[in-house]
């Protein structure tokens, strides 16, 4: 197979990975919900925890980081490329990025997913595991603080390239570009959060609300 097709079927294979709406088929599955109807209205993992709790949101959240963790790793020690190797590092990056959109854009329920926090973990995670774990930290303690998930992930997006760049001392032009680019689609995937922020809307994020009623 030659690298062309490879990387053809990979980005592929990646959007439909990234498309498995981990948070609809679990509410559908065993709790009988869509998670879509109630809280947010979301379709991830923090709407999922919210409704029906950590029991349901965590395997959701770490399908989430791991479809997109899985294709990025794979593109580099699983796949062999005729390219230079210093160049894998844009093939992993394509087969991450088509699994953030799979997961925001899911072909299999409607195009209508969530909104890329944790696939873009995922990336991060392979790719660079310094710089995601220094703004994981800086995730959790926005949301400790303020209760504001939303805020969270966009602060947290924002501090990737800040860390990679100058804490990491790492020059990468892809990794600092993917950097950038994260954290512009993280906050345009929370605009309506933004707006919910400024005008003292948003919801606070305190666990699983009272909502068994939703389970049968």
């Amino acid at each position: 197979m030659t690298s062309s097709l490879q990387l053809v079927l990979g980005i592929i294979f990646s959007y439909l990975l990234g498309s498995i709406p981990s948070s609809v088929w679990v509410g559908k599955w065993f709790y009988n919900v869509d998670i879509r109807e109630h809280g947010s209205g979301n379709a991830g993992a923090t709407n999922t925890i919210r409704v029906l709790g950590w029991k349901a949101g965590t395997p959701v959240f770490l399908f989430d980081v791991a479809k997109a963790w899985f294709v990025v790793y794979a593109a580099k020690e699983w796949l062999i490329w005729d390219f230079p190797k210093d160049n894998i590092v844009y093939i992993q990056i394509a087969f991450g990025l088509a699994a953030v959109i799979g997961h925001v854009f899911p072909i299999y329920v409607g195009f209508k997913g969530g909104k890329g926090v944790g696939t873009f973990a995922g990336m991060a995670i392979a790719l660079f595991p310094e710089a995601f774990l220094s703004s994981f930290l800086v995730f959790l303690v926005v949301i400790i603080t303020t209760k504001y998930v939303s805020l969270g992930s966009i602060i947290a997006a924002l501090s990737f390239p800040f860390f990679l760049y100058f804490v990491f001392n790492n020059h990468s032009a892809p990794l600092l570009g993917l950097g950038i680019f994260a954290s512009v689609f993280i906050i345009f995937t929370h605009r309506k959060n933004i707006v919910n922020l400024l005008n003292g809307n948003e919801n606070k994020f305190n666990g699983r609300k009272k909502t068994d009623n939703y389970i049968s």
